[in-house]
């Protein structure tokens, strides 16, 4: 390791142009994280590393490190033209040297920064970037990626997503006598993949994979948007994850907060000595709950900071789809504020339009640059075509978060079964806007902390009935319109409370109730990968129709899922009481028979395994609007689902009417 450059080390004009510049300016330099950052490269036949970073209001600016001590008077870089970004060439650095980038500040103060497009970083609590390259690594999901290209917006609605949500670094835990335990991305990538194949998932959701300082943040304020965090690994050990489960047939969803980053001293936050990545005027520039600054959404380079990071991980991570955090909070100026902590727009509404434009532009830019690629937004208001493509005049993006229905559905599971009678509306109020956006019922990380209880905790009862609750919840939740997703622990009924510090109660699996729920939530994952009645016409309201869902009295509701064709369409039961039913009457949509293929209560899955009849065959009565009817049980607190052909009713025979003047059966006329 060379100790001083200060003499070798030299500017070039060749590796950022004019264009690039003119580009980067402009907003459009979709590939900006090739020019800015720390590349390995050899100029004039020398090898060594380019350092390029953006601060244009900077008095000027140098490269440190352990190569030369720190020194900030060492590696001066050069000012390019006026475009705000310094450059400096050092011969001789080499993968795995760390650095940041010295600011010396209009003020005359000297402020130690991560790269903001570093693509490593040092484990925590050091924070420095560290000099990488992970281009060499040997890809093996070509025909995923070709696959992936060819699928388009509306094949992407009717396809099945099983989501499982997952926080690398609590799944499970190494047992080596270290604090954190962390699995390696490869490792992970093994047992977690064996997991979610076992399970029936189509998609893994990670938590947290971009650089943050802090564990308790969960990888939602994040220093280093460019940089799979170190705590479970190399980028290359990222990229063996993501290759894996390619090879497995899951998809990878990548947590991104664009919303908003953190006050760190060597993160983004005053980066030039000035708000530069942020709004100046704190009425828009900060979260007065959160504590974190806002992006600056209408400054070209700083939306193109994000744009570029959204790419980069769909190009060169391979990632599936970007699940885009905290999305309210960037619409609204007064999101989380109160009167005098921001500022309206010029006609005193509130909505953000640079965050308009940004999400317009965004997801354009993935449609077209990185095919295939779907955006997920987390928002939780009644904004008005989240899921509208852009060019309809809507933000883009492919699905949004149902967290109507979730707060609603829980409410209603949380409520004693003999006041779910008077809550019957929030079991069936969402099917009133179940068409208006593309949605994914979600359960997530959120639901199951700071005191809100775990799901099977949130259920009433004594344990059997919490059990039956939870599993008749599921039921709910996979027959209703919308993809899916559960966060880890939740599919065998954790009864903690989930902590980023200690690994799933794994151990739960041991007793019986919580194998049982394992292996039903594992059930409904076959099911809905089998019958496309499931997932095809999420987004169609051909897909659903209500058989009861005015039973109040009872908390009983009943439904019809329809797919691609006329054979294997789904008709579900739920009994949301602890009262059997012998023979409950539902109308259904045609004659014929109707085959069980789930009832919670067996008891495999640890529910009471009465017997019940398991194949009926509709009769011709009319019952609630329909011409035909079944007489089923329903055990206590359960759903039942079955398949059925639909066959429209055979229309009566004409009978031939005898004219005036026919002949009769002596062969006379009539008179």
């Amino acid at each position: 390791m060379q100790e001083n450059h200060k003499d070798t080390s030299y500017n070039s004009g060749d590796v950022i142009t004019e264009f690039d510049r003119y580009l980067f300016a402009e907003g459009t330099h979709y590939e900006i994280y090739k020019k800015l950052g720390a590349h390995l490269m050899t100029l004039n036949g020398v090898s060594g590393t380019y350092f390029a970073v953006w601060a244009p209001n900077a008095d000027g600016a140098s490269v440190v490190g352990n190569f030369n001590g720190w020194d900030a008077d060492a590696n001066h870089m050069s000012r390019i033209a006026d475009s705000g970004i310094y450059e400096l060439f050092i011969p001789g650095i080499k993968q795995g040297e760390v650095y940041k980038y010295c600011i010396k500040t209009k003020a005359g103060d000297l402020a130690y920064k991560t790269d903001p497009y570093g693509c490593f970083c040092e484990l925590r609590p050091a924070n420095a970037s560290i000099v990488y390259d992970a281009d060499n690594y040997k890809w093996s999901d070509s025909v995923w990626m070709k696959k992936r290209a060819a699928t388009d917006r509306e094949e992407r609605r009717r396809k099945p997503m099983t989501i499982y949500e997952c926080h690398p670094g609590a799944w499970k835990k190494e047992d080596n006598g270290q604090d954190d335990g962390f699995y390696n991305y490869r490792r992970l990538a093994k047992e977690l993949g064996c997991y979610l194949t076992d399970m029936g998932y189509t998609h893994v959701e990670l938590m947290g994979i971009s650089e943050y300082p802090f564990d308790g943040s969960w990888g939602y304020q994040v220093t280093g948007y460019y940089a799979p965090t170190s705590r479970y690994g190399t980028p290359e050990d990222f990229k063996y994850f993501i290759n894996h489960m390619h090879e497995l047939g899951i998809s990878v969803i990548l947590d991104w907060v664009p919303a908003h980053f953190p006050r760190d001293a060597h993160g983004l936050a005053r980066f030039d000595g000035t708000p530069l990545y942020e709004c100046a005027d704190p009425r828009r520039g900060e979260h007065p709950d959160w504590g974190t600054y806002i992006f600056d959404y209408g400054r070209r380079e700083v939306s193109n900071f994000l744009i570029a990071n959204a790419l980069y991980w769909a190009n060169e991570y391979h990632i599936d789809a970007l699940r885009v955090d905290a999305v309210a909070s960037m619409l609204y100026l007064d999101y989380g504020k109160q009167d005098g902590e921001w500022l309206p727009n010029p006609d005193g509404s509130n909505e953000n339009r640079d965050v308009i434009e940004f999400f317009k532009h965004l997801n354009t830019v993935i449609e077209t640059r990185a095919p295939g690629v779907y955006m997920i937004a987390e928002e939780s208001t009644a904004w008005a075509g989240v899921t509208a493509p852009a060019s309809f005049g809507g933000l883009g993006f492919t699905f949004k978060w149902n967290m109507g229905w979730m707060n609603d559905f829980l409410d209603y599971m949380k409520t004693d079964p003999l006041f779910r009678a008077g809550n019957h509306g929030k079991l069936c109020f969402s099917m009133m806007y179940a068409y208006s956006e593309n949605f994914i019922q979600v359960l997530s990380h959120d639901e199951v902390v700071h005191g809100k209880a775990s799901m099977i905790y949130k259920m009433p009862g004594e344990p059997a009935q919490k059990f039956a609750n939870l599993r008749t919840a599921y039921g709910f939740m996979y027959g209703h319109p919308g993809k899916k997703l559960l966060f880890m622990g939740q599919d065998f009924a954790q009864t903690n409370e989930w902590n980023e510090a200690v690994a799933l109660s794994w151990e739960m699996l041991e007793f019986p109730e919580h194998e049982g729920m394992r292996q039903y939530v594992k059930k409904l994952n076959e099911i809905y990968n089998t019958y496309d009645a499931m997932y095809y016409n999420d987004c169609d309201p051909m897909g659903f129709e209500w058989m009861s869902c005015d039973d109040n009295k009872n908390s009983v509701v009943s439904f019809v899922r329809r797919g691609s064709k006329a054979k294997d369409q789904l008709l579900f039961i739920y009994n949301f009481t602890p009262v059997e039913h012998k023979a409950y009457k539902i109308g259904v949509p045609c004659p014929g028979r109707y085959t069980q293929i789930l009832n919670s209560d067996d008891a495999v899955y640890g529910g009471m395994g009465q017997s019940v009849k398991e194949v009926l065959t509709a009769k011709k009565e009319k019952y609630s609007g329909r011409d035909y009817t079944l007489e089923i049980e329903l055990p206590p607190l359960s759903v039942r689902i079955f398949k059925y052909d639909y066959s429209a009713p055979k229309p009566k025979a004409k009978t031939k009417s005898r004219a005036a003047g026919s002949k009769s059966k002596s062969g006379k006329k009539k008179h």
